[in-house]
């Protein structure tokens, strides 16, 4: 029998707030262990949460971008569960009345593009760390306890489970991700935590309505493992039906090394947790005027800008979402367009030899203006540079920061071109490869690229190809 996999995400966002949800601690990543906490953020008896009014703000954003419907009254609930990472034993969450409800997601996939419907995005707060000593969770000796994530404002979203495969979850991940950068909401860092995704998943036969057995793997912190764990886990619980066996209802961890999900525990249900409404928190009221007004501070976003680079600049698809990846890029592609107006070209290099060196340099796209790629793309085009050269002035640009114009000077780089100059590199080099030209003479014509060559690594790359061509056939 074949089956089809039913797949819902809870993706956990921490906000970019400077301190925690209900208390003044900073939410700095990377302190040391145990270092931002307060009696608040521990559970300690006696403190009572104040609500951050910034991740209100933040979690309101993000629904509004996702096409969510802004609840005016939403309500903070008591989430009770007792494990080493939650200090009060419960978690201030929301449950029935959630911060906004609905709201949709569209992602493209090579057959077309498609609508990924959300239940709910509500805000809770962070849990602590815990760091085991060991290769992994299941075979850690003891593990420790960090709290200072303890309190991060977070926003779940929880969409309806309609993904049908682990690729169509990365897709949505990975489009998720450029749409909160580009609001601001959070830095969506998978490798800090920012941003991770637990994944509920059952099979049910082909055509059928009837869901099978539901299982939830949790905390996955990369595309890739997302898209490894639920392909592996429909094809774990295939291989079960198939057997005439019985998917148990469970809570899975995905194992990176071998590949494959390992049960954790027992899969809890709405009910273990035991909701009720938070007592030390009122109802938290928003007006439709100010739900509004962050509406229009939404920026365009990432489905848009695609759409606008294609229709303006004449980029093709592959192009356009290489620039519209994050927000920072195409305001750096944009600013340039306006003074060069060989827009295909610009966009070559921004996505393959600027992406490229910014790498290699550690350096964000936002410490590089654009007038100077403007600068030296104009001066390669007015023929003052050749590509060779080009490539080693944005190199030293995106390192130094320095004009193109200035190093071409400083460092003697201007393009040769003159027989003047060329003339006496065209003899030296072959009386150097006799071989060489007089294979050229006998009609091997790939003997004069590797004449040219030469010429070019004795000028770094500053000779004129076109003018060295012509001197070695008159020479030869």
């Amino acid at each position: 029998m074949e089956y089809e996999a039913v797949i819902g995400l809870e993706i956990h966002v921490e906000l970019q707030t400077d301190s925690k949800i209900f208390c003044g601690c900073s939410t700095a990543f990377g302190a040391e262990p145990n270092t931002n906490c307060c009696p608040g953020c521990l559970g300690l008896p006696g403190t009572l949460p104040l609500l951050n009014r910034r991740a209100v703000e933040y979690g309101v954003l993000a629904a509004l971008a996702l096409n969510c419907q802004v609840q005016e009254k939403s309500i903070f609930a008591r989430k009770n569960y007792f494990y080493p990472d939650l200090p009060k034993a419960y978690q201030i969450s929301q449950d029935d009345y959630p911060l906004a409800r609905g709201g949709y997601l569209e992602i493209d996939l090579p057959e077309g593009s498609r609508r990924i419907n959300l239940q709910r995005a509500h805000l809770e707060e962070e849990a602590g760390k815990l760091v085991h000593a060991g290769d992994s969770i299941m075979s850690a000796a003891y593990s420790l306890v960090d709290y200072n994530r303890a309190g991060v404002p977070l926003l779940e979203i929880v969409t309806e489970p309609e993904i049908t495969s682990g690729r169509e979850a990365r897709l949505f991940l990975e489009e998720l991700r450029r749409l909160l950068r580009y609001t601001g909401v959070s830095d969506v860092k998978m490798e800090e935590g920012s941003l991770r995704c637990d994944a509920n998943l059952s099979l049910r036969p082909a055509g059928s309505s009837e869901l099978g057995t539901r299982t939830e793997v949790k905390n996955l912190n990369s595309f890739r493992a997302v898209e490894q764990a639920l392909n592996y886990e429909a094809e774990r619980q295939a291989r079960i039906l198939a057997g005439g066996g019985e998917v148990i209802q469970a809570t899975c961890h995905w194992d990176d090394s071998c590949k494959a999900t390992v049960v954790m525990r027992m899969k809890e249900g709405a009910a273990d947790y035991r909701y009720f409404p938070e007592p030390d928190l009122p109802p938290l009221l928003l007006e439709r005027s100010y739900i509004e007004a962050l509406k229009e501070k939404l920026p365009e976003l990432p489905r848009q800008k695609r759409q606008r680079l294609r229709e303006r600049y004449g980029l093709d698809d592959e192009e356009a979402a290489i620039i519209a990846d994050t927000r920072e890029m195409a305001d750096f592609f944009e600013c340039a367009a306006e003074s060069y107006q060989d827009h295909r070209n610009l966009a070559n290099w921004v996505q393959g030899d600027l992406i490229y060196q910014l790498r290699e340099a550690g350096k964000e796209i936002e410490q590089i203006s654009p007038a100077l790629l403007v600068e030296l793309l104009e001066m390669l085009d007015r023929g003052e540079i050749n590509r060779p050269v080009a490539k080693e002035l944005l190199e030293e640009m995106v390192k130094s920061g320095a004009s193109p114009r200035r190093l071409v000077k400083k460092r003697g780089l201007g393009k040769i071109s003159g027989t003047e100059e060329l003339a006496p590199l065209v003899e030296q080099v072959i009386t150097e490869n006799p071989e060489a030209a007089e294979n050229y003479r006998r009609g091997k014509k790939k003997a004069l690229a590797f004449l040219v060559g030469k010429v070019m690594a004795l000028t770094r790359g500053r000779a004129d190809p076109q003018e060295l061509n012509r001197l070695f056939k008159e020479k030869l």
